[in-house]
């Protein structure tokens, strides 16, 4: 045998360098300032503090801060945003309230609702997802997609066979467009399609227990359940509750819209939460801090 072929017959024998795992989409950097978009799933995740509190451990060595922009029943055309002015006003105050954030990552996930449309809204979806991120760009954040998770079989919803087929459509339409985009993809539907059923309301919407189930999508670590967890999911979901009456007063109508002239001398006292939620920001530092 010849020297060359020795040291291929060894080479052969070498187990091969396993490849770096790819950087999960949500390793934030310290300081980062996240944003969530999307619709009813985003929404509500904000009254458990779940997933939230899952990338918080996941970097709690780094001061991530993260404000839910989820509105229930939203689309990539801010429809549910308009309230009593329409789709077009709805996108202009997604864009304008996100702006306003100045986030560094911006979190979207969009396409559940959308997906009812099928095959034939396909092509109008992506565009539209794409002419967001467009209108995005100048915050200058990176972008995090997040597909939608499947449907389950449940009252009152049926057929989530079919309708779950559709969505995997949506969601690959995401893939592509993170791919085409640099941007950061978790590709959530396939991480839960064909697993043990995840707590739903109705085979939609996750009840609290299904965003506690689900917590591991963006954490693989165990999240362990103790009284210093729980003591910052609580801080939290305080946090988010304050922030949400910020930005969505629930006598809007009359603070800033049509009615305004019955109330409107009172929407001064909106900006008098801005401080709470960065009192609330400052208990979840120290809290964070205590679990490194």
């Amino acid at each position: 045998m010849t020297f060359a072929s020795l040291l291929l017959v060894l080479a052969a024998q070498i187990p091969p360098t396993a490849a770096p795992a790819a950087p999960s989409p949500f390793d934030f950097e310290d300081g980062d300032r996240v944003a969530f978009l999307g619709g009813t799933l985003i929404e509500r995740e904000q009254a458990s503090g779940y997933w939230e509190l899952a990338l918080t451990l996941r970097n709690r060595g780094k001061a991530v801060t993260f404000r839910n922009l989820g509105w229930s029943g939203d689309t990539v055309w801010g429809e549910s945003r308009g309230s009593f002015d329409g789709p077009a006003k709805g996108y202009a105050k997604l864009l304008e309230l996100t702006k306003e954030l100045k986030p560094t990552v911006v979190v979207i996930c969009y396409g559940q609702n959308e997906s009812y449309a099928g095959e034939k809204g396909l092509k109008a979806f992506a565009a539209q997802y794409e002419k967001l991120l467009k209108d995005l760009a100048p915050t200058k954040a990176r972008f995090v997609l997040m597909s939608p998770t499947p449907f389950q079989n449940r009252t009152p919803l049926k057929d989530a066979k079919s309708k779950n087929e559709s969505l995997a459509k949506y969601a690959a339409a995401i893939g592509e467009l993170a791919a085409a985009q640099k941007a950061g993809f978790a590709d959530v539907f396939q991480n839960l399609i064909g697993k043990p059923a995840v707590p739903t309301e109705n085979g939609v919407h996750y009840s609290e227990a299904g965003y506690r189930g689900t917590r591991a999508i963006f954490d693989r670590a165990d999240t362990i359940d103790n009284s210093a967890t729980e003591e910052l999911r609580a801080a939290i979901v305080a946090k988010n509750e304050l922030f949400f009456h910020r930005w969505r007063p629930q006598n809007e109508t009359y603070l800033f819209g049509f009615r305004k002239h019955e109330q409107g001398k009172n929407g001064k006292e909106i900006a008098e939460f801005d401080p709470l939620v960065a009192r609330g920001e400052e208990s979840i530092g120290e809290l964070r801090k205590k679990l490194k």
